[in-house]
């Protein structure tokens, strides 16, 4: 886990920890100085903590939800309000993340003052993107029974399907218009580190993702079952903020925006973003837009 050193003077008292997705590493969130996710929200004077998974091994193949959730995430969560000298904790999870922190909050209420979730995969059924869609009709437990934890290369031969002219051919050619402009250079080669740089997903844990939340839709139907215990999204009273992507080629919005009826808390904000996936947390235009709300409504409960 990652403790950023504070830019402003003042922060807030309520710390946030940020659980980044199983898909990729955090770097995104920490991209470019002007267009860190991370830096605009310490310049607003938050204290902000981040979960780096690590790269599995074939050792952590057995390893599950309940791992993840009541293991790695609560002892994040316990390690932060000791060391904040606090009882309750901000937690934000994006995308797959986003789906740990929503099982978190309903297992752990108490420790989780206010919930952000950022593209959430909460609703399998409503997904229409090509990894759900993909995700629906493929032998879950052949795969991993055959191979263990889930490779890279699947991951991005996944990727590769989504956008094949946009990933495989245009981004290429507007790197070569633009081979002259050093930000755009910089800016493509970071980008392109963090795509190539994804780690294996545990085989227990991506078996139980793929029937629990889009095979089956458990979560969304408060069916699902981790650690033994039901996961019941009326569990969730805390403030909760839900962010969502018009062009996100990922998690459909239909997809994350059932959180927001779901749910029993009474302070609750839904925002909807003319934006992708990506660009809600790594664009000028999430410097400009989504960080500044975020980071407003996160302070006025801090």
């Amino acid at each position: 886990m990652l403790h950023y050193k504070p830019t402003t003077e003042k922060q807030s008292h309520i710390p946030l920890v940020i659980v980044y997705a199983l898909v990729n590493r955090y770097h995104i969130l920490d991209i470019h100085p002007k267009k860190s996710w991370v830096r605009n929200l310490l310049d607003q004077g938050l204290e902000v903590y981040m979960i780096d998974w690590g790269m599995p091994t074939n050792m952590d193949k057995y390893l599950d939800f309940d791992d993840y959730v009541n293991g790695y995430l609560d002892n994040c969560v316990e390690f932060v309000k000791d060391e904040a000298n606090v009882d309750q904790v901000s937690l934000q999870g994006y995308c797959t993340g986003g789906t740990i922190a929503t099982v978190y909050s309903s297992l752990h209420p108490e420790n989780v003052k206010n919930f952000v979730a950022t593209a959430p995969v909460i609703d399998g059924w409503r997904d229409t993107t090509v990894i759900s869609n993909l995700a629906k009709h493929i032998d879950v437990d052949q795969m991993v029974d055959s191979i263990g934890n889930m490779p890279p290369e699947f991951m991005y031969y996944c990727f590769s399907i989504l956008k094949p002219f946009e990933q495989g051919v245009e981004k290429y050619v507007k790197l070569f218009q633009n081979i002259e402009d050093k930000n755009f250079v910089d800016n493509f080669m970071r980008i392109e580190k963090w795509l190539n740089d994804t780690p294996p997903i545990p085989g227990e844990l991506f078996k139980q993702w793929i029937k629990d939340i889009y095979q089956e839709n458990l979560l969304i139907q408060n069916k699902m079952y981790v650690g033994g215990k039901q996961i019941s999204l009326k569990n969730i009273k805390m403030s909760l903020f839900t962010q969502v992507a018009v062009g996100d080629h990922l998690v459909s919005p239909e997809c994350s925006m059932p959180l927001h009826y779901a749910v029993a808390s009474e302070d609750k904000t839904l925002r909807i973003y003319p934006t992708g996936h990506v660009g809600m947390i790594a664009s000028s235009f999430s410097q400009r837009k989504v960080l500044p709300e975020l980071g407003q409504w996160l302070k006025e409960r801090s």
